[in-house]
């Protein structure tokens, strides 16, 4: 099969993802042989182009995010078919969906139906998944006391679907930070009920609002520089929820009002085995909602073809830090 790969960690000035043939995966017991139909491409996945290589004689193959159909199953599947439409995540620890095919395991993944796109549902995955794990309690509810949130970061694919989900599971007053009026209105398409600019006063702009502090905080961007403008905002006993850890933090801001603090990390229940059924159970109802047209996608750029020249615009367009909502590759 064809796939999208490289061998050692570049930057963008030197992108070196090739169209190359390689040896289609084989599937372990519990895993699906999915057709991938379009693609989802993230901030972390050229974040990891960047800095890893693969092992010698190797090659990398990354991407996480995807629909397509179900072409074969291992042996201890049982609730998945061949022909069913999916979407689905994956194991960054083994070959990605950047290729024609892909071999996961079944529980990362979820129907789809008939009624969803495949550029839409490849919206959705790892923004859903990586909101609802960052602001949910036992998968179902915000921590009690929590009646207003603040996204760092609403126009883009994590600001963007927990918006929506925290719009439909609570009755939470959501607001979102952007900075361009382009953005600004994206985030309230997405249903946020005020927006305020981070790259301006946002305590002023709050109180304005009528509003003295906020009970939870998910920050999707720029943690480690932001934490003391995070904390001013937030209540004692307030929560901080951020799945962009990328430096040491001084949590001295956060201890002052004795706040809980929350990291996310996607894929944490596939590389540590902790019940990553769970996942595909969020996706599930995630479909149910997009289904039902109370979860809107996302995609707001889509590139045709599985082509070194599509993953370098879509590279160069995350790269920018100025992208709205998801990039979709239709293969």
């Amino acid at each position: 099969m064809k796939a999208l790969a490289y061998q050692q960690a570049h930057t963008l000035d030197a992108f070196a993802v090739d169209l190359v043939e390689v040896e289609e995966p084989r599937l372990r017991d519990g895993d699906v042989l999915v057709e991938v139909c379009a693609i989802g491409v993230n901030p972390g996945e050229a974040a990891i182009r960047s800095t890893r290589s693969a092992e010698p004689g190797g090659r990398v193959i990354l991407g996480w995010e995807f629909a397509g159909v179900v072409v074969q199953t291992g042996s201890a599947v049982e609730d998945l078919e061949v022909g069913d439409r999916v979407i689905g995540t994956g194991d960054p620890t083994r070959d990605g969906c950047w290729a024609q095919r892909v071999a996961v395991d079944h529980r990362l993944v979820a129907k789809m139906g008939d009624q969803l796109r495949f550029v839409d549902a490849a919206s959705l995955p790892i923004g859903a998944l990586t909101g609802w794990e960052a602001v949910f309690r036992d998968q179902s509810a915000l921590p009690p006391g929590v009646e207003t949130v603040l996204i760092v970061g609403g126009a883009g694919g994590v600001g963007s679907l927990t918006t929506q989900l925290l719009k439909v599971k609570t009755s939470a007053f959501v607001v979102s930070t952007a900075s361009r009026p382009e953005s600004r209105d994206w985030c309230r398409t997405m249903g946020a009920d005020l927006v305020v600019d981070h790259t301006a006063d946002m305590g002023e702009q709050l109180r304005h609002a009528g509003i003295a502090h906020v009970d939870m905080v998910l920050s999707t961007a720029a943690t480690a520089d932001g934490l003391p403008r995070i904390a001013a905002l937030l209540r004692p006993f307030g929560h901080v929820s951020t799945v962009d850890v990328g430096a040491p933090l001084d949590l001295t801001p956060l201890v002052q009002k004795s706040a809980s603090l929350h990291t996310e990390m996607v894929f944490s229940h596939v590389v540590n085995g902790a019940d990553p059924s769970s996942q595909g159970r969020i996706l599930g109802t995630v479909v149910d909602y997009a289904r039902s047209g109370q979860v809107r996608p996302i995609v707001t750029t889509t590139l045709t073809g599985l082509t070194a020249d599509n993953m370098k615009t879509a590279h160069t367009m995350l790269e920018s830090h100025r992208t709205i909502g998801k990039i979709v590759i239709e293969v």
